[in-house]
């Protein structure tokens, strides 16, 4: 299987399946330096980890990082960095009837076409446990945007039809509600739904948005690598994503130009925008202003209801699928998305050291 190295300079490799031994991650090319501890990471694995709230799947398991190369003595050595997380709530046995059929939603049938048979028991490398090793090389690339000045966060914009009240947004809430949503009074109502859909054995979709701040204009390139594809190619490589769309985004489609032109204006002695249609990025590149992005994630397809579906001997068949799942994914995938906007940044900005000779000549010359 190819495909599970991301990255031009600094590069991720994610690798192990939902109920294997453990999954991780090997970031190589990441600069050398840099302090770092395991609670650095710990946080953020904290932030997706299961059973955390009853918007989650009621499975357990403690995530715990393991850093097993590429520090020393407290930081970044320069050296591929490898993360591991042990699987410790496995239950096989949940699934070993899905072997022989087709679950709606998931990729069974994809898998059995491509490779000849599949590793059944949670959906393996196409489980969102794989966001495990995602998430810990995020955790890496925010720590060294934050020493930057660059700010990425990200927060549950809504869930099913309950979106937030922007007047009622407060950042420190997106870390204290179940929602992961920063308004509280849209987090209780996105719960009620999310306890309806519980009972109703269905789940529920939303959206996730994401927001940097402090990035310089001139990030990413003109034509191939910009910096709005490749953050849509990070983000939309996330299982459960259908959908990106930077600043107004499918908006703009139905705006004149007059209404979606930014225009330019000087402010505080620099080069600003009067509104920010764009999203941050004119021309695959950075303008200077707030980047947004928003990524739309479908519902669990794992849900306690009967569904139909074919079996491997052609048969069409009724299933009920088992198992601890999700109501909906969305406040768990809000820091994945975090990661892989944080990750496709920090990649780009380094890129971007050889943009101009006089960056080059300026850091060798004696």
């Amino acid at each position: 299987m190819s495909g599970s190295t991301l990255g031009k300079n600094i590069t991720i490799s994610t690798w192990g399946e939902s109920h294997g031994e453990a999954l991780g991650v090997v970031v190589d090319g990441f600069p050398a330096g840099l302090e770092l501890s395991k609670e650095d990471i710990q946080k953020f694995l904290d932030r997706r980890k299961p059973g955390t709230s009853s918007a989650t799947t009621s499975r357990k398991e403690d995530d715990e990082v393991h850093i097993l190369s590429g520090i020393f003595e407290g930081k970044t050595t320069g050296t591929p960095i490898s993360m591991m997380v042990k699987n410790t709530s496995q239950r096989s046995g949940d699934y070993s009837e899905i072997a022989s059929y087709y679950r709606p939603g998931h990729a069974d049938y994809c898998f059995d076409e491509k490779y000849g048979f599949r590793d059944y028991r949670g959906g393996g490398r196409s489980s969102g446990r794989e966001t495990i090793g995602r998430v810990a090389a995020g955790a890496l690339c925010q720590k060294l945007l934050n020493e930057m000045g660059i700010d990425v966060f990200a927060y549950t914009r809504s869930i099913g039809e309950v979106e937030i009240n922007d007047n009622n947004f407060n950042r420190e809430t997106i870390y204290t509600t179940p929602t992961s949503m920063p308004d509280a009074d849209a987090d209780k109502k996105a719960m009620d739904l999310i306890m309806k859909c519980r009972e109703n054995m269905d789940s529920v979709g939303g959206v996730i948005e994401c927001r940097i701040k402090g990035v310089p204009a001139g990030i990413g390139e003109p034509v191939f690598d910009k910096l709005d594809a490749l953050l849509a190619r990070a983000v939309m490589s996330i299982g459960a994503v259908k959908a990106v769309e930077i600043g107004c985004g499918t908006k703009a489609a139905r705006l004149y130009g007059s209404e979606n032109n930014d225009e330019f204006i000087i402010e505080n002695n620099e080069i600003s925008k009067k509104t920010n249609n764009a999203g941050g990025i004119l021309g695959g590149m950075s303008d200077g202003s707030e980047i947004i992005l928003r990524a739309y994630v479908k519902p669990t397809p794992s849900i306690a209801r009967d569904q139909s579906t074919v079996n491997k001997s052609g048969e069409n068949i009724n299933i009920n699928i088992k198992g601890r799942h999700d109501p909906v994914v969305v406040p768990r995938a809000v820091v994945v998305v975090e990661a892989m906007c944080a990750f496709t940044l920090l990649d780009l900005l380094i890129s971007n050291i050889s943009s101009k000779a006089s960056n080059i000549i300026n850091f060798y010359k004696k």
